[in-house]
């Protein structure tokens, strides 16, 4: 793996990383993608040169091209060493992702070697260095050896990386009517004191939604993405109600509890699926507790990144468990759970500064019941996100019915909280079901 470096940057500050003023066109893809490139990377426009692209599709929002410069003389291990990753940002997700806290995010996990070398910016996208690895597959994310490895990256993350307010201004940082699903992007909000003004107060109320908390944070993040719904006809407006008052329900019971990290919250990835895990190449004699050679991961893609209950994290990642398909029949028992939170208490509590003296059986413990409670929130995320999705999106991906599998999980869930489905006897669901099962 490329080794990172703080390359300048303070408190994960985007201010510092170089922007290229150039756009990356999906229907002139080479060209643009070249000229971005060669933005960065002049001396690649020698004539012993030859820039090749590599196609990632694992992803369902952005586009990620890697490419490689087939230079004469270069050996292949060199070629991947000097490899770079262009990231494209996907049609309107704007209206999902604060693009200013994504760089911040990288910024600060590159300070703390987390994260590639983040090279520049563009008009619509990143780029970065290349992780030397595989990305791993929902098979993958099963086994042992791999979701130990998981289990201390994600503790690393955890227990190093701290809480910071976003960078970018309260206007700019909250949902706005232009940042709503079919508002008005022509309208000039810097010159309308009304518009301004709504700004705030939609800012405050997003910021204010799980009171005491920094912010942003999971709460916010979804309260802003439940008043980005389209709400044009009476069942989408019925629908954001319900909605914002399931998340009222859910901050009231969830938002507060104590847990791990500075007021409860810890810089959390909240997307680990498993395009996200890649796998690093391992040192010679490195064992893993089963035999095989233990593997070292890193994750990628940092757009989601916010402060957030550590329990979220892990419910989010297990439920990826199931891919793209959510087939719930792969997601962890009770005892693959609890072996991967062993792993990550034991990690988490070796990386505090100091010397912290807590049971860590207890702790186990007490995470794996967070975590129970956290298991349908991941739903609930999802399928607001999938509903704007569908709207905005020109992915060939059926973000309508993704959103509805997404939040009957988290209805499952809530059915299960309440006892509503006990009492009116209903089957228990395949997810629910799995969830209990102990091996």
């Amino acid at each position: 793996m490329v080794s990172a470096t703080s390359n300048g940057l303070h408190n994960g500050s985007p201010d510092t990383v170089r922007f290229v003023e150039s756009t990356y066109d999906s229907q002139d893809s080479q060209q643009s993608a070249t000229r971005l490139i060669l933005a960065v990377r002049p001396e690649w426009a020698s004539p012993d040169s030859k820039i090749e692209f590599v196609r990632f599709t694992d992803g369902i929002t952005n586009t990620l091209l890697k490419a490689v410069n087939k230079k004469d003389g270069w050996s292949e291990e060199k070629m991947c060493s000097e490899a770079i990753l262009l990231r494209a940002y996907g049609a309107g997700t704007a209206v999902l992702i604060d693009r200013e806290r994504e760089v911040q995010n990288h910024a600060l996990l590159t300070k703390y070697g987390l994260a590639p070398e983040l090279i520049a910016r563009f008009n619509n996208g990143m780029l970065y260095r290349y992780i030397k690895g595989r990305v791993t597959t929902p098979d993958d994310l099963r086994k042992p050896s791999i979701y130990r490895a998981v289990a201390k990256r994600l503790a690393q993350w955890h227990a190093t990386v701290p809480c910071i307010p976003s960078s970018t201004s309260p206007v700019t940082n909250g949902v706005s009517r232009q940042d709503t699903i079919g508002g008005d992007s022509n309208e000039d909000r810097d010159g309308d004191d009304a518009g301004r003004q709504l700004d705030l107060a939609t800012q405050a109320l997003i910021d204010n939604t799980a009171p005491g908390k920094l912010a942003p944070n999971l709460w916010t993040v979804m309260r802003k993405w439940i008043l980005a719904l389209p709400t044009a006809t009476p069942e989408q407006r019925a629908r954001q109600t319900r909605l914002q008052e399931e998340l009222d329900s859910l901050v009231r019971q969830l938002s507060q509890r104590p847990g791990l990290g500075a007021n409860g919250l810890v810089f959390a990835h909240c997307d680990l699926l498993c395009g996200n895990v890649i796998v690093t190449p391992t040192h010679p004699g490195d064992q893993a507790a089963d035999g095989d050679n233990a593997p070292s991961v890193s994750f990628i893609d940092y757009e989601y990144a916010t402060p957030s209950p550590a329990a979220f994290d892990l419910a989010n990642h297990f439920a990826e468990w199931g891919g793209f398909e959510c087939d719930h029949s792969m997601l962890p028992t009770r005892s693959q759970r609890r072996d991967f939170i062993q792993h990550y208490i034991e990690s988490y509590y070796n990386l505090l500064p100091g010397e912290v003296k807590v049971d860590r059986k207890d702790e186990v413990s007490k995470l794996m019941t967070e975590v129970d409670l956290f298991r349908g929130i991941p739903g609930f995320y999802w399928g607001i996100w999938a509903l704007i999705q569908a709207v905005i999106s020109d992915i060939d991906f059926d973000y309508a019915s993704y959103a509805e599998t997404r939040l009957a999980e988290y209805w499952a869930w809530k059915a299960e909280d309440n006892g509503s489905r006990v009492a009116s006897g209903q089957e228990l669901p395949l997810r629910e079901r799995r969830w209990s099962q102990d091996e």
